[in-house]
C-alpha cells in the first residue's frame, strides 16, 4: 500500500471580511496566549533534569509544534485568500457572500443558506462552500428561478425566495 494521495481540487480563495477577522483573532490568540504559556511550562519543565521521561516536557514540545504547524497554515490561508468586503454591483443576483433563500420543490421546506470561502464552513448556521454543488448552481441566479442541483443525495430542484448580502 503506498502513501500517495492524489492532489486535493482547487478551492475558492474568497473568505469573507469576517471570515478573515476569525482566523486572525486565532493566530493572536495561539501566538500571543497559548504559546507563551506552553513555553513557560516546557521552560520549567526543563529545569527539571531528565527530559526522556518528562511527560511535561514531552507533550509540551508537541503542543508547541501543533500550535506552530497551526499558525503556519492559518497565515498561509490568510495571504493566499481574497478578502471580500463589498456588496457585488447587482446584488438582485446570487454571488460570494449571499444570504440565499430556496425553497425545496419537492417537501416544500425553506432554507436559508449563506455562500462562504471554505474556510468558513459551518452546517450549523448553513455556511456553505461556494465551492459546493448547491452553491455553483446558485451562483448568478436571481429571485424565482428554479435550479436543479445534483447533490450525492440525487437531484434536487429548488426555487431562489430571498437573497440578501
Amino acid at each position: 500500500m503506498s502513501r500517495y494521495r492524489p492532489p486535493q481540487p482547487k478551492r475558492s480563495p474568497y473568505i469573507t471580511a469576517e471570515g478573515a477577522a476569525n482566523i486572525r483573532a486565532e493566530i493572536r490568540q495561539l501566538w500571543k496566549v497559548e504559546r507563551p504559556e506552553i513555553t513557560q511550562v516546557v521552560h520549567e519543565a526543563a529545569k527539571n533534569g531528565d527530559r526522556s521521561e518528562n511527560g511535561d516536557y514531552i507533550y509540551g514540545k508537541r503542543r508547541l509544534r501543533e500550535i506552530d504547524s497551526r499558525v503556519r497554515y492559518l497565515t498561509k490561508r490568510l495571504e493566499e485568500a481574497d478578502i471580500i468586503e463589498d456588496k457585488p454591483r447587482d446584488p438582485s443576483l446570487v454571488f460570494f457572500s449571499a444570504w440565499v433563500t430556496v425553497e425545496d420543490q419537492e417537501s416544500l421546506e425553506k432554507v436559508t443558506y449563506r455562500l462562504v470561502g471554505s474556510d468558513e464552513i459551518d452546517p450549523a448556521k448553513q455556511w456553505i462552500s461556494i465551492d459546493s454543488p448547491i452553491a455553483l448552481a446558485l451562483i448568478g441566479k436571481s429571485v424565482d428561478t428554479e435550479v436543479t442541483v445534483i447533490t450525492p443525495a440525487g437531484e434536487r430542484t429548488i426555487v431562489i425566495i430571498k437573497i440578501d448580502y
